[in-house]
């Protein structure tokens, strides 16, 4: 099974229009451009195009993974609890002969839409090729290795793979997270300080190899 792909909430906040519609909850990221599409024109749908490119765990609740609940003051029936107003696939609040149930997994429990997952922090590391002197900041997730970071940094030196990479000139293993190789997530300890952590982001330096590689 491939290994899953994480995201920031940065990268999810950018897709947010019907043509690239996603949204996170309860730590996944979903890509829900196609049901957008399917739904194109619903009002049903009005209240999920509001939170695109947003978190909104807040809807669920993260034991059962559902959408939350409460009972109805008038009825005395549990029901779905929406505020922002019903939604796809949320019955309606009386029966109703017109509204069809046949739809399987309603989109929240449907793992199709799934893309990847929300890291639970990111950070901010600096990559200086010794080579050109150029610099770059990156906003990296903390679970991901440097192998996955490499492939972020691509963008900005296609033969990136053909570097040697270092921390306080110690080669870092690319199979493990930045935390995995003795370069610690100090933000904390810089909001207690009262510090600017963008002075004093943690650096990698990348030495060149003979060979070139091609991606």
């Amino acid at each position: 099974m491939p290994k899953s792909k994480y995201f920031s909430p940065n990268e999810v906040s950018l897709h947010s229009t019907l043509e690239d519609f996603w949204v996170s909850y309860l730590g996944k990221v979903y890509d829900l451009t196609p049901l957008a599409n399917e739904f194109k024109g619903d009002v049903l749908l009005k209240p999920i195009i509001e939170a695109a490119g947003k978190d909104i765990s807040h809807w669920f609740d993260p034991k059962t993974k559902d959408i939350l609940t409460h009972v109805d003051p008038l009825s005395g029936c549990t029901k779905y609890y929406t505020p922002r107003g019903r939604f796809v696939h949320v019955p309606p609040p009386c029966p109703r002969t017109d509204w069809a149930n046949d739809f399987g997994r309603p989109w929240w429990r449907n793992t199709q839409y799934e893309v990847g997952v929300l890291s639970a922090k990111t950070r901010w590391i600096r990559i200086i090729n010794t080579l050109t002197s150029q610099e770059q900041r990156l906003e990296v997730c903390s679970e991901e290795t440097l192998e996955e970071i490499l492939q972020r940094y691509l963008r900005y030196n296609s033969h990136a793979a053909s570097y040697t990479w270092k921390h306080n000139r110690v080669n870092l293993d690319m199979s493990k997270t930045l935390t995995d190789n003795g370069i610690p997530d100090e933000d904390d300890e810089f909001y207690r300080g009262r510090m600017d952590r963008d002075l004093f982001t943690q650096s990698i330096c990348l030495y060149f190899n003979d060979d070139l590689t091609e991606f």
